[in-house]
């Protein structure tokens, strides 16, 4: 799935501060870190769908939904092979479950990527790819005691990412769409 539309959740600035403060830790250790993607629609975000393509959201029914309160947990790796991603685990209550739910009802049915399926979905903030596996502990280092206190967030909007037009739409909420 190479050009995907994606629908996500971004934070409030102090959340989203956090998260970039965890970028550059890990960036200033040498290791693999968001903070080295420099387009400018890369934000702190949760996934919340990815597929081949999305037809019209019903924008006016997700504005009811934020904001969110959410709580943003301990460090976590996906992947296999010789590196890991490393994301930031996100706590996930009966709200946030309910958007997910929804945002896939809103959007029908389609092919979603595995991770993002309901049912199926483990919600994270991605904080690095690629980690090396003999780099892992190196990075969770890094992150010192912030990789382990969790942090207080709030969804503040929705927005859709198409990879095909490296373009964002703003969905819901009152997320701005520019980099902190």
């Amino acid at each position: 799935m190479s050009d995907v539309v994606s629908l996500e959740i971004v934070f409030d600035a102090a959340a989203e501060a956090a998260v970039r403060r965890e970028w550059r830790l890990l960036a200033d250790a040498g290791l693999p870190s968001q903070a080295r993607h420099t387009g400018a629609s890369n934000r702190p975000h949760v996934t919340l769908l990815v597929r081949p393509r999305v037809a019209a959201v019903a924008t006016d029914a997700l504005e009811r939904r934020v904001p969110l309160p959410m709580t943003l947990g301990a460090p976590l790796l996906f992947g296999g092979g010789r590196s890991r991603v490393l994301a930031r685990s996100v706590v996930p209550d009966a709200a946030l479950l309910d958007l997910h739910a929804a945002v896939h009802a809103w959007a029908g049915s389609g092919d979603d990527a595995p991770h993002t399926g309901v049912g199926e979905w483990m919600p994270h903030v991605t904080l690095a790819r690629r980690v090396p596996l003999d780099r892992v502990g190196e990075a969770l280092l890094a992150l010192g005691a912030e990789g382990g206190e969790p942090i207080d967030a709030r969804a503040i909007g929705l927005r859709r990412w198409d990879a095909a037009t490296r373009t964002v739409s703003h969905l819901a909420g009152r997320g701005t769409l520019e980099p902190c």
